[in-house]
C-alpha cells in the first residue's frame, strides 16, 4: 500500500443482543454498522506521530504505537488525521472503532502486514484498557473487523467461533435512539460490573460465568448479576432463531427481555435510557432496549413497516467491516 495515501476506516457496531456477556464467556450478536471512524497517514521527516485530531486523547494513539511495537511494527514518523461520523459516548463502539483505523492506519504506514482479526481484537481491547482505561471485552472490536454487508455476527466469547447470521428484516427497521446521557465506561459502573461478576464466579467455583446454570446461594447483587448472564446467553441463540424463522414479533419479544433485565438484574439503566425506550415503544416499537455498556448512551428498537422512529433516531443496518479505502 502506498504510505503517502493511507486511509483505514473501522465502523461502529450496533449489538442486537447479548450485552454484559462477552466479558463472560459468553454469546453476543452484533453488527457493524456504517458509520466509522476513518484515520488517513502521511509520513514526514522526522521519527514522530502525530495526531493532530486526537488533542486531548493521545492516549490512544500512544497505546497503539505501544502495542504495535510490542509485536514488531515499528510505525515511522507520520501525521495522522481523524474523522469519525459516529456519535461518541452513545453506545456505538467509537473507542473501539478508532483504536480499529488507528492500528490498520499504521501498521500500513509502517508497510507491515496488520495481525489477523483476533489477534488485532486482543491488541486494541489492551489499547482501550491498559492506555485509555476502558476495560473492555472483546465485542466491540471483533464486531467492527468481522461485519459483512447484511449479516450479523454470532460470537463465542469462550471459543472466538465466528458465525455470519442473516439480518433479513423483511421490511422492517431497526435505530437507535441517544438517551441524552452520555456515559463513559471509565467512569461509570462497568468496571464494577465487571468485578461483580469475578466475585461471583469465585464464589460459585467456576472458570467463568458462561458455565453457571443457576444463581442460587449468591448474596445480592450478585445473584442478580449472574441470572441477567444466563437468560441473557439463551436470548443470543433465541434471536438466531427468530430470525432464521422470519418472526420479528419474537425478535421485539427478545429484545424487550433483555432490556428488563438489564434493567432490573443487572441494573445499568438510567432515567433518561428509560424515557428513551418508553419513546420508542410509544412510536410502535415491537421491542427496545438499553445497548452498549450502560448507564446512558443509545437504546436500540425494532420497528414494523408503517411505524416511525423518533425524531432523532438513526436507522442502522449491517455493512462491512474494518478496511482501507
Amino acid at each position: 500500500m502506498n504510505p503517502h495515501g493511507i486511509r483505514a476506516f473501522a465502523p461502529g457496531r450496533v449489538n442486537l443482543i447479548g450485552e454484559h456477556t462477552d466479558y463472560n464467556d459468553g454469546l453476543c450478536l452484533p453488527f457493524a454498522i456504517d458509520r466509522g471512524v476513518t484515520v488517513t497517514a502521511e509520513l514526514h521527516d522526522g521519527d514522530e506521530v502525530l495526531a493532530p485530531d486526537l488533542a486531548g486523547d493521545e492516549r490512544f494513539l500512544r497505546g497503539a504505537v505501544s502495542e504495535l511495537g510490542n509485536i514488531g511494527v515499528e510505525v515511522p514518523g507520520c501525521t495522522l488525521g481523524i474523522t469519525s461520523d459516529l456519535p461518541r459516548g452513545a453506545g456505538l463502539a467509537s473507542s473501539a472503532a478508532l483504536c480499529v483505523a488507528l492500528s490498520l492506519a499504521l501498521c500500513a504506514v509502517a508497510e507491515a502486514e496488520p495481525p489477523r482479526p483476533v489477534r488485532l481484537a486482543r491488541l486494541c481491547s489492551r489499547i482501550e484498557s491498559e492506555w485509555a482505561g476502558q476495560e473492555t471485552g472483546l465485542l466491540d472490536q471483533l464486531a467492527s473487523l468481522l461485519g459483512e454487508e447484511g449479516r450479523a455476527v454470532r460470537l463465542d466469547m469462550r471459543t472466538l467461533e465466528a458465525r455470519a447470521v442473516e439480518l433479513d428484516l423483511r421490511d422492517h427497521t431497526l435505530a437507535t435512539l441517544d438517551s441524552g446521557a452520555p456515559r463513559s465506561l471509565a467512569e461509570s459502573g462497568y468496571n464494577e460490573r465487571r468485578d461483580e461478576c469475578r466475585r461471583a464466579v469465585e464464589l460459585l467455583g467456576l472458570e467463568s460465568l458462561r458455565d453457571a446454570d443457576d444463581d442460587s446461594g449468591l448474596p445480592a447483587p450478585l445473584d442478580r448479576r449472574v441470572r441477567h448472564v444466563i437468560g441473557e446467553n439463551e436470548r443470543v441463540d433465541a434471536a438466531v432463531a427468530a430470525l432464521a424463522a422470519g418472526d420479528l414479533p419474537v425478535l421485539g419479544e427478545l429484545l424487550n427481555a433483555s432490556h428488563a433485565s438489564l434493567r432490573d438484574d443487572y441494573e445499568v439503566s438510567v432515567p433518561e435510557v428509560e424515557r428513551a425506550v418508553e419513546a420508542c415503544r410509544d412510536a410502535g416499537a415491537l421491542g427496545a432496549r438499553i445497548m452498549g455498556g450502560g448507564f446512558g448512551g443509545s437504546v436500540l428498537a425494532l420497528f414494523p413497516p408503517g411505524a416511525s422512529p423518533p425524531e432523532r433516531a438513526m436507522a442502522v443496518r449491517p455493512g462491512p467491516g474494518a478496511r482501507f479505502l
